[in-house]
């Protein structure tokens, strides 16, 4: 199982976390999903493909440092 950290631009709150997270969690693959305000970053586990993390995360209106 692998792990995938996103930097996420735009986040600014707790709805904005539970947002990206809920976004991350529906991609198959993620077993799990965990956002770090602080740093702007998703800590994803599972076999998700790096680009269908991406969309999911630019779907739910944010953007991601590539």
């Amino acid at each position: 199982m692998s792990r995938t950290i996103l930097k996420v631009e735009g986040m600014t709150c707790t709805h904005c976390k539970l947002r990206v997270e809920k976004a991350l969690l529906v991609v198959s693959g993620v077993e799990s999903v965990k956002v770090d305000l602080a740093s702007n970053e998703a800590l994803v586990t599972g076999d998700a493909e790096r680009t269908k993390l991406i969309k999911a995360i630019e779907d739910a209106g944010y953007t991601v440092e590539k």
